[in-house]
């Protein structure tokens, strides 16, 4: 028997209805150890007494009953409205009756006697297909909603903004959300991957199972491996006991893969195998495992580039591009920023024991003018800063970094040259922070990364790329 067949999580409770003590002990103790919480009824008219009562998710209920036999039941649970899967079985194989039982709402029929996994794989589809129904309600009802007010879908826990760009965001999660497929998000450092990654799980069907992020430029290439598939005991010199890894504690539930252009080529071609067969090897063990993962990746790196240029595979981009969404950067979205101000004035007041504090007219517009090259993540930390700084109750342009207040000695708009591409002018201002961060370390790459929030592999990279 394999594990396919226990219980889905939400999908726990069965009612079995049949006349015959043996008959019911029997399925319940087969049902129990599938991880099925089993409830009894003796004849027709128990059991709908006891689905009115709700909590019931599935009932295997046997046709011929005395008091009220199965096709009667079946018929008061119809006419109840009752939200509930009926298997019926019968020890009496009859054509007619099995087609009346479906013709009635009944989701499947099995006949006696019947096989242990027969019975098991009929539940476990039952369970699929109110599943899948239950799915196609919710986003029938979203969209509808969608359609009567477009701007009205829910914003995910941590997503500020009323933008149009954000709320075509939000419009997306709510419609990728539901299905298993890879999503790769796409967008600039500090846009907000990870919060658009856990809106996704929360939103799913996975909501009550894990979310595991890894940052797969956090962590050294030697133990990266081992991190994501796990490891047997003795796999290797420290290996002194077996050790789960990420992708095994995300089960049932979401992976989040930050920085997934980070990842070795050497585990490229490990994670491929992963996605295109749900199942994976410890290091050092034989015998692969099954496992039931969704997977989230982003990257702030052009991929396709990449792959071009040899240092990404064709094959994984193609497999976690299934549907892309684009993270819009902040300087795309600067309606939202007197919104996401008044988050963070919320937060740190909270934090810093200086609640109820404001931000003057002119200090809010100083920040809108700004082109936040570091978006969400440089402007709560502006914020922060200014909210340590200010003396009173009130942020003041004085409080702002110098950068903000044209300060000589700061990035000055003019070094950017007539050139009106954004593109462009984010790949110069990028290599002027890197080669002040080098300057202000003297030359220390790690302690430069720590300022520019970004890994130490990624560094490397662009200090190649950039030729400094």
């Amino acid at each position: 028997m394999t594990d396919t067949t226990a219980a889905a999580p939400g999908y726990r409770r069965l009612l079995i209805v049949d006349d015959e003590e043996g008959m019911r002990h029997m399925l319940g103790l087969m049902l129990g150890r599938q991880g099925f919480e089993v409830e009894y009824a003796e004849d027709g008219e128990q059991a709908v007494a006891r689905l009115l009562e709700g909590n019931i998710d599935l009932v295997l209920a046997d046709v011929r009953m005395p008091k009220l036999d199965g096709l009667g039941m079946l018929k008061k649970i119809h006419e109840s409205k009752i939200p509930v899967a009926v298997i019926m079985m019968s020890a009496f194989v009859d054509l007619d009756t099995a087609v009346q039982a479906l013709k009635m709402g009944a989701s499947d029929y099995v006949s006696k006697p019947f096989r242990t996994d027969e019975v098991l794989l009929k539940i476990r589809m039952a369970i699929e297909r109110a599943r899948l129904t239950e799915e196609r309600e919710r986003l029938r009802a979203e969209n509808a909603a969608l359609r009567k007010d477009p701007t009205q879908a829910a914003a995910p826990a941590g997503i500020f903004g009323k933008s149009r760009r954000v709320v075509e965001l939000f419009q997306v999660i709510h419609k990728v959300a539901a299905y298993k497929s890879t999503v790769l998000l796409v967008g600039e450092s500090g846009t907000g991957k990870e919060l658009v990654a856990r809106a996704l799980h929360n939103q799913s069907g996975r909501a009550q199972a894990p979310f595991v992020p890894i940052n797969c430029g956090a962590i050294p290439e030697a133990l990266l491996e081992s991190e994501l598939f796990g490891h047997i005991k003795g796999a290797f010199t420290d290996a002194s006991r077996s050790k789960k890894g990420l992708i095994e504690e995300a089960q049932g539930g979401t992976l989040f893969l930050d920085e997934i252009g980070e990842l070795p080529l050497s585990l490229q071609v490990k994670l491929l195998r992963f996605l295109q067969e749900d199942e994976i090897r410890r290091v050092g063990d034989v015998k692969p495992m099954p496992v039931d993962v969704r997977v989230v990746a982003a990257t702030a790196r052009d991929l396709a580039a990449m792959v071009k240029a040899g240092t990404f595979r064709e094959d994984l981009f193609y497999r976690l591009n299934v549907l892309q969404v684009h993270i819009p950067p902040l300087r795309e979205r600067k309606d939202d920023i007197p919104l996401l101000v008044d988050h963070f004035l919320e937060k740190y007041g909270q934090q810093l024991g200086r609640p109820g504090m404001t931000i003057a007219r002119d200090a809010l517009k100083t920040l809108m003018d700004h082109n936040w090259p570091g978006n969400i993540r440089e402007l709560e930390n502006t914020i922060e800063r200014a909210m340590v700084l200010a003396d009173g109750s009130r942020i003041e342009v004085t409080n702002l970094p110098d950068l903000f207040r044209g300060d000589p000695q700061e990035l000055p708009l003019g070094f950017l040259g007539d050139d009106l591409s954004i593109k462009k002018a984010t790949v110069t201002i990028e290599r002027e922070l890197i080669k002040r961060s080098l300057e202000k370390t003297n030359g220390n790459r790690t302690k430069a990364a720590q300022l520019l929030e970004i890994s130490h592999r990624a560094l490397l990279y662009k200090i190649k790329e950039f030729g400094l």
